[in-house]
């Protein structure tokens, strides 16, 4: 084993001599070319035309470079501009940014109601039997469920007379008329005539605006001669009424030749009007049917008139 080692170790040594001779033959050899190679070049002259085919070599301080001064800078002279423009202020064609705050939303607010058979006008009385209310109604919370969903019930519900739904929560009750015609829900009362129906059914001497003769919803207004005026409680609210029967009333108000004819019929202590003849009438305009000609309507009789949806209280 130990002859084995001394002989392998011997022969590695050998080769790396042998390796070490070969590369300083290669070195000698390529010194060799080179020197060769020059001699060449100078005999044919090229070693010198290389030298001057070089670029001078530049100066570093030279090849920063120097900004020129802008004619605005050293020029004492004013700008040139035209004679026309003289007298007129420089022009900007930056992009003005208008406020949406600052935009009046009343401006585009446009509420049409379709001309019935007989003109709609309201005298200064109309205007004293509008209601009004301490504290505002929060919609869409009585009546319903916790999925922001209307709670219809056809047994335990009550009819309201303004959008004819059979509905869970908070009715009135009018000390008047003690009918299904004088049961308004909540959100109908407040979008529609500006009463709490809370403070309301705290008041056993509320009557309700059908008995007042200020009713706006569909059939009393088309009893009356009068359109449907549809789903615009937001929109007079961005007007600055307070409800659909306050803006009714203080927009179609009538001239002195109409306040003196309401003054020939005053309304009463109880809050009816009055006719020519000195007798006393509900200022509603829809005639209630005699018993014998026909049934008196109840709460079903409602429901079947579909023309108000949910949208009658808006």
């Amino acid at each position: 084993m130990v002859s084995t080692r001394s002989k392998g170790r011997g022969e590695t040594e050998k080769e790396q001599e042998q390796g070490n001779v070969k590369s300083a033959e290669y070195e000698e050899s390529r010194a060799q070319r080179i020197k060769e190679n020059k001699e060449r070049m100078k005999s044919l002259g090229i070693f010198d035309l290389s030298k001057k085919l070089k670029p001078p070599s530049s100066n570093p301080s030279s090849s920063v470079r120097k900004m020129k001064p802008t004619s605005s800078q050293t020029s004492s002279h004013p700008p040139r501009r035209s004679s026309r423009l003289k007298d007129r202020p420089p022009v900007s064609y930056v992009e003005k940014k208008t406020s949406k705050t600052l935009e009046n939303p009343v401006k585009n607010v446009e509420i049409h109601i379709p001309e019935g058979d007989k003109p709609e006008i309201y005298t200064e009385e109309h205007e004293k039997l509008l209601g009004d209310s301490k504290d505002a109604w929060n919609l869409f919370v009585d009546g319903f469920d916790e999925d922001g969903r209307r709670m219809y019930d056809p047994f335990d519900g009550k009819t309201c007379h303004q959008c004819r739904q059979k509905t869970l929560g908070l009715h009135t009750e009018c000390s008047k008329c003690d009918k299904v015609t004088g049961q308004f829900c909540g959100d109908c009362l407040y979008t529609r005539y500006g009463e709490n129906v809370t403070e309301v059914n705290q008041n056993p001497d509320w009557i309700c605006p059908v008995c007042r003769g200020i009713c706006n919803c569909s059939r009393c207004r088309r009893d009356k001669g009068w359109a449907p005026t549809g789903a615009i409680h937001k929109k007079v609210v961005s007007l600055g009424f307070k409800s659909v029967a306050h803006y009714l009333i203080y927009t179609r108000r009538g001239q002195s030749s109409i306040e003196a004819v309401a003054a020939d019929n005053p309304i009463s202590a109880d809050g009816s009007l009055s006719n020519g003849d000195g007798k006393q009438e509900s200022s509603d305009s829809l005639t209630m049917p005699a018993e014998g000609d026909k049934k008196n309507q109840t709460e079903d009789d409602y429901e079947e008139d579909n023309d108000d949806s949910e949208n009658a209280c808006q």
